[in-house]
């Protein structure tokens, strides 16, 4: 879903150009297609499409990639449709529960 993305800066995706290698295996996982291989390292193309599934960092033999899987967004709406319930977007100072996977979301 090129081009697609979720609500804008709340993605958790982090990108440590130091500690990557260059390897390419997040632009392989990448469902998203997020990276790109730029001057022998990766770089992240389009940040707030991301949906937070965490491919990447578990891919990442150097741990160069952090991201919170399943907190963003994407937990937020899925969480929502299995609930029937409009999805819970911030913490308990905006009448959601830390506790609640969807929580972190905006």
């Amino acid at each position: 879903m090129k081009g697609f993305s979720y609500l804008r800066d709340v993605v958790t995706l982090e990108l440590d150009r130091e500690l990557c290698i260059g390897c390419g295996l997040c632009a392989e996982v990448c469902p998203q297609q997020l990276f790109a291989m730029q001057g022998g390292k990766a770089q992240i193309m389009e940040k707030d499409a991301c949906m937070e599934c965490g491919a990447c960092a578990l891919n990442c033999p150097t741990d160069a990639i952090s991201v919170q899987a399943g907190v963003g967004c994407a937990a937020a709406i899925l969480v929502g449709l299995l609930t029937g319930k409009e999805p819970s977007c911030g913490g308990p100072e905006s009448g959601g529960a830390e506790e609640d996977p969807g929580a972190r979301c905006c």
